[in-house]
């Protein structure tokens, strides 16, 4: 995928309604991924959509991005926290009670739980469980982002568990319209 088509991918799924967009790159070289992480945060400025770098705080602090998004491998949340200050957004992949709970203790603005289904983009993860996510939402007070295989036609499945927004990707950019996509799973998130 070419860098201008991450760019207009990213303006579509914005017209259709998304919020925030992730910038989730794992091939790139860092100085690649800080020349489109520039491109990027353009067009998510020109909209006012805040910008979050996947596990490269490095990458987010040089573009200035509205924040990063840490898995358990990448620095700390709470290292990150000192490092970002409390006007930048961390979020924190928490696929269990007690890693949500230490992510909230660490200064997490939110978590990410799943893997909800099975994804093409990390097909060897283990699918975590509505009661499980359930037993998360009880444990925390931050808001929860569904993540790993949303799709539009999946989704709704996750209706009752108290989570505050989904996190997609190929449902969305593979469509052939990924603004009328983006727009048709607000519409859904909506339903929850």
């Amino acid at each position: 995928m070419s860098s201008e088509t991450v760019e207009q991918s990213v303006e579509s799924v914005i017209k259709g309604g998304a919020g925030v967009i992730q910038l989730r790159e794992k091939s790139l070289s860092s100085r690649e991924l800080f020349e489109l992480a520039k491109r990027v945060k353009s067009v998510t400025d020109s909209y006012n959509v805040p910008l979050i770098i996947n596990d490269r705080l490095d990458i987010a602090l040089s573009v200035d991005a509205a924040g990063v998004h840490l898995g358990q491998s990448d620095l700390p949340c709470r290292e990150a926290r000192h490092i970002l200050g409390n006007d930048k957004i961390i979020g924190v992949t928490a696929p269990s009670v007690k890693l949500a709970q230490r992510a909230q203790a660490d200064g997490a603005d939110y978590i990410g739980v799943g893997a909800m289904f099975t994804s093409s983009t990390k097909p060897n993860v283990k699918v975590n469980t509505i009661d499980n996510l359930l037993a998360i939402r009880k444990a925390v007070d931050i808001p929860i982002v569904a993540i790993g295989g949303i799709k539009r036609s999946n989704v709704l499945a996750l209706k009752g568990t108290g989570i505050n927004a989904a996190a997609v990707i190929s449902d969305i950019i593979s469509d052939k319209n990924p603004e009328q996509a983006a727009k048709q799973m607000c519409e859904i998130l909506a339903k929850l």
